[in-house]
């Protein structure tokens, strides 16, 4: 038996989704007019619906995708092709689908600023004011995927605001976990993805506000306002409703749990000679990042998947790659302090048992994976 603790990379799906899933498999085209495609239509309908009301949007904002790289690369190229300036602020932390989305649009002449983080992985006081320009578009996460770090996107989406920016929030690591409310938050767009929270991989969605909407990047039919053409996956939005529903009426137990466990892994981890924290508060209850200075992140994540126990280094996107990461990088932090960071990531598949199991194995796979490097 294994325990998994990587819950910010995918999490399980949830039986609630499966069955609606199941339910709504048989629907066909929701496009068409004849019967099969108004009964699709109307099941598509219906997710939709559930979808801002969970949110807080208009159904005509809530634009399902794919997962949350394609809902991040379609709000912030969009927005950058409506826009004048030529300019796009961002942050060094962002996840991979956004840090490169941003590089290609520099790489085709885009002028990029972005707001420095310091050693405790959260914005610096003048950060904000790479707002006070406008821009085609501005780019923050709502939590950090590796760190948990939250971060205080209302202060700077209304800073944009003053300004006439666009701002996208990748809310991926946040949406299902903590209630939120699109309308209230004031993004222009904000991005989510269903496997995050329980709803089947290869379902997500893109909430975009009608104005300022995103330019169209993807050429195809009319389907999701024309900026997601394509046959719509009919019964993963549905699943995906369920499992958004299900997870947030979960999110205050869940909340209250890791706190918990939370602690305990913190605890664990620095009774352990040498070891640092780098998930500093306000953070997400969900996550413990921690680097080992002296262990080889390879080695940990081998020695504990060896005693059942599996955990990450990083974000998932960037697994097998031995490489530094760009988080950590932002932060300050040394190739030979990060060599021996581990993240233990919490959801629905955590247990006492499993928490128990970690803290009790973790200071013995420290000591091999240290006395393996030495």
């Amino acid at each position: 038996m294994a325990f998994y603790f990587d819950h910010a990379a995918t999490s399980p799906i949830r039986q609630i989704a499966v069955d609606a899933w199941v339910a709504a498999s048989s629907a066909l085209n929701a496009s068409a007019q004849y019967a099969s495609g108004r009964q699709a239509r109307s099941v598509l309908d219906d997710a939709r619906e559930k979808v801002a009301e969970l949110m807080g949007c208009e159904p005509i904002e809530v634009i399902f995708t794919s997962n949350g790289t394609e809902a991040n690369n379609l709000a912030i190229r969009g927005l950058y092709e409506v826009g004048t300036t030529n300019r796009v602020v961002t942050t060094p932390v962002e996840h991979p689908s956004v840090r490169e989305t941003v590089n290609h649009l520099a790489s085709r002449g885009a002028s990029v600023d972005y707001m420095p983080v310091g050693g405790n992985g959260h914005f610096e006081g003048s950060a904000i004011e790479l707002l006070d320009a406008p821009a085609d578009v501005a780019t923050m996460m709502m939590a950090n995927n590796e760190t948990g770090a939250l971060f205080p996107v209302e202060r700077y989406i209304e800073r944009a605001a003053a300004q006439g920016t666009p701002f996208h929030v990748d809310a991926v690591q946040v949406v299902g976990k903590i209630p939120l409310n699109f309308t209230a938050l004031g993004a222009t767009s904000l991005s989510s993805s269903g496997h995050k929270f329980g709803a089947p991989r290869g379902t997500g969605f893109l909430l975009a506000k009608r104005a300022p909407a995103p330019a169209t990047v993807m050429f195809g039919a009319n389907q999701e306002r024309k900026l997601r053409p394509g046959t719509v996956d009919v019964a993963g939005a549905s699943a995906l409703a369920a499992a958004l529903e299900e997870s947030l009426g979960e999110a205050a137990t869940h909340a209250r749990n890791q706190e918990v466990w939370r602690s305990r892994i913190i605890e664990a981890c620095m009774g352990i000679d040498g070891a640092v924290l780098r998930s500093e508060e306000p953070c997400l209850h969900s996550h413990v990042y921690v680097s080992f200075p002296g262990a080889d992140a390879d080695s940990l994540i081998m020695l504990l998947d060896m005693a059942g126990i599996e955990a990450s280094s990083g974000s998932a996107c960037h697994a097998g790659v031995n490489q530094m990461s760009h988080v950590l990088e932002a932060m300050g932090v040394t190739a030979e302090e990060a060599g021996g960071t581990l993240r233990f990531t919490m959801g629905t598949a955590t247990t006492d048992e499993g928490v128990n199991y970690l803290v009790e194995k973790l200071p013995g796979i420290v000591e091999r994976a240290r006395a393996a490097n030495s």
